[in-house]
């Protein structure tokens, strides 16, 4: 479940830079060139996060056969 909201994240926010990039001007005189830069770089840092998400998420059948095993209590008869 939390992949396809790490899945979804992803596919937002790359939409969002496919229609910002052109629309950007990037100059370091103006205030609108700093703006620029740093929502690019608030962009790709969104990016990374939910790609790590993505990539290193436990996996699923993993947990599944932890739960699945019940470990036995030891007796003891001293």
């Amino acid at each position: 479940m939390k992949k396809n909201r790490y899945l979804l994240c992803l596919l937002l926010a790359a939409f969002m830079l496919y229609f910002a990039v052109p629309r950007l001007s990037i100059n370091f005189d103006n205030t609108q060139g700093i703006f620029s830069l740093t929502w690019l770089a608030f962009a790709l840092v969104v990016i990374a996060g939910n790609l790590t998400g993505i990539l290193y998420s436990p996996k699923r059948s993993m947990r599944k056969m932890q739960s699945g095993r019940v470990k036995k209590k030891s007796r003891s008869y001293h």
